[in-house]
């Protein structure tokens, strides 16, 4: 049975107060605290095993080389890849989207093609292919969006017939608005057109299991830190005849095989994509993170989620003034909303002042603000360890922020 006290004593953080209030904590969407485990596996590998992988002669980097891609084999289990050569490490989902855009997109545009990506992407899923479609003489286009926040399949399914679409890269959960994307029905579009697909997945892949090779996903991008591990982390899955096929994204160490004036060649998947020394401890705390997520049934984290996030919206029906953003049918994790006649951030501010952390602003999806006419929104994220008693706290305060206002 799920015992979300038990769960909480996990997380060092939650125990402190803030402003003299304890604190709580609901901006995971924007990262999440980290569980002892993981604090421990950092701590020790500086304690016991530092030293640099692959290319050692000693112990200490035997034993950094087995931990480190031990956490390979890990995400590979994890998203249910088929082998541990499709999983690229980066610094983060952003890092990762732009290597796919550089190295795939560069590779397969060419005048006039398209890529289209929802209207409430994060920046990191419109930014980096505007860069490389302005090289290449092709275009982004939005894929439409309601203002309930649900995207326009229909709409997608004529925008792929209709244009010369190389790429749809789409979130699997919107950060802004909490929508969870069809991205199974995406992906059999997409593919029925001709076209790949990435998933952004930095804020899918901690709440509930993924399986790449069930979805037949291209590309899928995550981050770390928003499922309980380091920053600096993040992870790249391709498919192995996709990242064979593409280019190098950085050049130094490790990613070639014999460096001559002559020419160089390249190293095999994966080390391929990764030059230079990697981030060895953050690789070895997510691996934590997963063994971590692991010992719990994920139905039900599943559920529990689920029943902070209908909670949450049960309480802002109830609550004079809120103006909820973003009410599609299917969501996840996320409660974004403003207060009548305030400002987002001054809510933040007067909310943090009272020990409740939420993030607020356009959350890096300026396109989706602009188009519902707001500059921003107050969001609250929850996350595994979260219990009822944060959505009481946080409109316990919200009251009293009406009071001050």
């Amino acid at each position: 049975m799920f015992n979300v006290d038990e769960v909480r004593a996990d997380f060092p953080i939650l125990e402190q107060q803030v402003n003299g209030q304890p604190l709580v904590y609901l901006d995971n969407a924007a990262t999440t605290q980290k569980p002892n485990q993981v604090i421990d596996a950092l701590s020790d590998y500086y304690r016991c095993d530092n030293a640099n992988v692959h290319r050692g002669a000693h112990t200490l980097s035997d034993r950094s080389t087995h931990k480190f891609e031990a956490a390979r084999e890990k995400v590979r289990d994890f998203i249910r890849a088929a082998h541990s050569h499709e999983i690229i490490w980066t610094k983060g989902t952003t890092e990762s989207i732009n290597l796919v855009a550089y190295c795939y997109g560069s590779m397969v545009l060419e005048e006039g093609d398209t890529v289209l990506v929802s209207a409430m992407e994060h920046h990191s899923n419109i930014v980096p292919w505007q860069l490389v479609a302005a090289r290449k003489n092709a275009q982004v286009l939005p894929i439409p969006v309601s203002d309930k926040g649900e995207m326009a399949i229909e709409t997608l399914e004529t925008m792929l017939q209709q244009h010369s679409v190389k790429m749809v890269a789409i979130a699997h959960v919107s950060n802004a608005l909490g929508t969870i994307n069809p991205i199974r029905e995406v992906i059999d579009l997409a593919h029925r057109h001709g076209a790949k697909v990435l998933v952004d997945g930095a804020q899918g892949i901690s709440h509930w299991p993924v399986d790449v090779q069930k979805l037949d996903v291209d590309f899928y991008a995550f981050s770390g830190h928003k499922m309980f591990a380091p920053t600096g982390i993040g992870v790249l899955y391709g498919k192995e005849e996709l990242l064979n096929a593409m280019p190098p994204f950085l050049g130094g160490g490790e990613m070639i095989e014999t460096v001559s004036f002559a020419g160089t060649t390249f190293n095999q998947l994966p080390f391929k994509f990764e030059a230079g020394t990697p981030n060895i401890a953050d690789v070895i705390g997510l691996g934590a993170a997963i063994d971590y997520l692991e010992q719990f049934d994920r139905q039900q984290l599943i559920d529990h989620e689920l029943d902070i996030l209908n909670y949450a919206f049960k309480r802002a029906e109830e609550c004079q003034g809120i103006n909820v953003v973003g009410q599609a049918q299917h969501r996840a994790g996320v409660l974004s909303f403003n207060l009548q006649g305030a400002h987002p951030s001054d809510v933040g501010m007067l909310l943090d002042q009272q020990g409740v952390a939420v993030r607020t602003g356009h959350h890096c999806a300026q396109p989706i603000m602009a188009q519902l006419g707001i500059p921003g929104t107050v969001r609250a994220s929850f996350s595994i360890y979260n219990h009822r008693q944060d959505i009481d706290r946080l409109f316990a305060a919200l009251e009293k922020v009406k009071q001050f206002l």
